[in-house]
């Protein structure tokens, strides 16, 4: 089974190992829906090619980076608008008792912020689980989605001058799809924190928390670390490997609720958000490069 043709990514299979660039350096590789889109269809294709036992076709490793100088800023804002737009033109052809009659998904279905949104927990949740080993590289901007990617690798690398951080609170919104990945990375209490703070931190800081397991030296030296990973994952048996990476999954604690339902929830709460006055504020102050005025701090 061929790799899909992409825009959003630039891909290379050689010899086992696929190389998924984030290729939107114009905009520090923010992740647009095109993007995920393209992630979830490349994942698939990794998983069918694993799905049957050993072949010259199976993918041992997937290697993500970012084109440029920056691994992934977040979402892209103008996905957001398009969804907006879509939502005033949606607006009045559903009502209270249709939303109680209808599922979860039939909701998000008709809603253009929570569709948006639940895509990235398609996307983040298909790379949870390939089965494979899946590396992230890390530099420069790391931000909401792109923090998102770190959280679901098996082995997360950074560059020296890396900046995190889940920005979204400080935007209106909620890091609705990100958080039960960062919570099951870093554990509840960290979490928390981060999330509700909203402030950036540094690769040291990303290292002690647990969000990645290893840093280099300097950028130039983040493709060597990558290559000597990569031959470590190698000389690893690839049946054994792929299911010890199903066999970690089933032993991690879930919560009691499954994660489906949690990511549906989390996108309908997502959509709320993002069209509330709080939401609107965020996404204006964010454009205009301004702090955001909150109405409950101006009482």
């Amino acid at each position: 089974m061929n790799f899909p043709k992409t825009e959003a990514l630039k891909l290379d299979f050689s010899a086992g190992v696929l190389r998924v660039v984030l290729s939107r350096p114009q905009v520090r590789n923010a992740m647009s829906l095109q993007m995920v889109k393209e992630l979830i269809a490349v994942f698939g294709v990794v998983a069918s090619r694993n799905a049957t036992d050993l072949s010259a076709d199976m993918v041992r490793v997937v290697v993500i980076s970012g084109e440029g100088q920056h691994f992934c800023a977040g979402a892209d804002i103008s996905d957001m608008a398009g969804a907006r737009q879509r939502a005033s033109s949606d607006k009045g052809r559903t009502t209270a008792a249709d939303n109680l009659q209808q599922t979860s998904a039939q909701q998000i279905a008709a809603d253009p912020f929570a569709a948006l949104n639940r895509a990235f927990g398609t996307m983040l949740m298909t790379i949870d689980q390939a089965p494979c080993a899946v590396v992230v590289a890390l530099d420069g901007a790391v931000l909401g989605g792109g923090f998102g990617l770190a959280c679901v690798s098996d082995h997360a690398i950074a560059a020296p001058d890396t900046r995190f951080g889940l920005p979204e609170t400080s935007l209106g919104i909620l890091p609705a799809q990100i958080a039960p990945f960062v919570v099951r990375r870093i554990g509840l209490t960290q979490a928390r924190s981060l999330a509700l703070l909203g402030r950036r931190f540094g690769a040291d800081e990303a290292l002690r928390l647990g969000l990645i397991h290893e840093t280099v030296e300097s950028a130039d030296a983040l493709e060597d670390r990558v290559d000597a990973v990569i031959a470590e994952i190698r000389r690893c048996a690839p049946r054994a490997s792929r299911e010890t990476k199903a066999l970690l999954h089933r032993v991690d604690p879930p919560s009691s609720e499954p994660l489906q339902d949690i990511l549906d929830a989390a996108a309908l709460s997502f959509s709320a958000a993002v069209q509330s006055d709080e939401g609107a504020e965020g996404t204006m102050a964010f454009m205009q490069k301004r702090k955001p005025r909150w109405e409950a701090d101006q009482q």
